[in-house]
């Protein structure tokens, strides 16, 4: 992995991990909440995505075929997990979707993309995935959660995370498509499918707009965050990148329990340090 890469990585992981915080410490969600994100972040990269469009003359018609299957894959992976999170504990349906995706994500990319990593970013990567899933465990268990159901949701959640992953891969890599034109045309989408959940009351999304701090917050920097992950792809094979960016489950993990006083720091800080050893093993692979 190189230093840019790397730097990418880094600087992505902060950003999801800035937004996760942001929407925990709001203590919101749901779709109207989310659709107003989605609202704000086509609006503010509306003018690079348009300029990367234009100034690589891209074919409009194969970005608008990825763009749409961006935008359905992360449709579809918000509303899962808030299933997930309502049917199953977060405590089960966190690690395994977090640690199965990157985990499908380098299969994936083995047998469809045709990438080849060596047994330092094989290893790095199962280490990383071992850190997460260390990490995820040492949530509270939600009351009344169904132990099946929500392994179930999130061994589906993570099948989602890594088909979205080695979609958008292919369309930035074998596509050539411009990084945030794609998310952009991405965003559009999103905005479009989620808003007959999110104005079927609109009293919720009166509600969602209360959140005058954590829509613009979100709003900008999970764009953001992704889109570094995806210019790091276009650098550096999906079989790195993909574990690597999960180095944000440790800052979200510890700020939950230096922030939020949340329970198991020893169990947090080994996780930590699992998943730094593995970004570790991908960096001198």
């Amino acid at each position: 992995m190189t230093p840019l890469v790397l730097s990418l990585v880094a600087a992505g992981a902060l950003a999801h991990a800035a937004w996760n915080v942001t929407i925990k410490r709001a203590g919101t969600s749901g779709p109207g909440f989310l659709w107003l994100t989605f609202v704000l972040g086509a609006v503010v990269f509306a003018p690079f995505g348009v300029v990367s469009l234009v100034s690589t003359g891209v074919d409009l018609s194969r970005w608008a075929g990825f763009a749409l299957g961006s935008g359905a894959l992360q449709v579809g992976y918000f509303l899962l997990l808030q299933r997930g999170y309502r049917a199953g504990d977060v405590s089960v349906v966190y690690p395994l979707a977090r640690g199965t995706g990157p985990l499908l994500s380098v299969a994936l990319a083995v047998l469809l993309l045709g990438e080849r990593p060596g047994w330092p970013v094989l290893l790095g990567a199962v280490v990383i995935v071992t850190g997460v899933v260390v990490i995820g465990l040492a949530a509270g268990r939600s009351t009344g959660g169904d132990r099946r159901a929500g392994v179930l949701y999130g061994l589906g959640i993570g099948v989602v995370i890594a088909v979205y992953t080695l979609w958008d891969a292919t369309a930035v890599t074998t596509g050539e498509l411009p990084v945030v034109g794609l998310y952009w045309g991405s965003l559009l989408v999103q905005v479009a499918l989620l808003a007959p959940w999110a104005l079927r009351d609109r009293q919720l999304v009166a509600t969602a707009l209360a959140h005058r701090v954590a829509i613009p917050v979100v709003g900008v920097l999970a764009p953001l965050a992704y889109i570094l992950v995806l210019l790091a792809v276009q650098l550096a094979s999906v079989s790195v990148v993909a574990p690597a960016r999960e180095v944000s489950v440790v800052l979200v993990g510890l700020a939950g329990w230096l922030w939020f006083r949340e329970p198991h720091p020893v169990q947090r800080l080994v996780g930590a340090s699992i998943v730094l050893l593995g970004v570790g093993v991908l960096t001198v692979g």
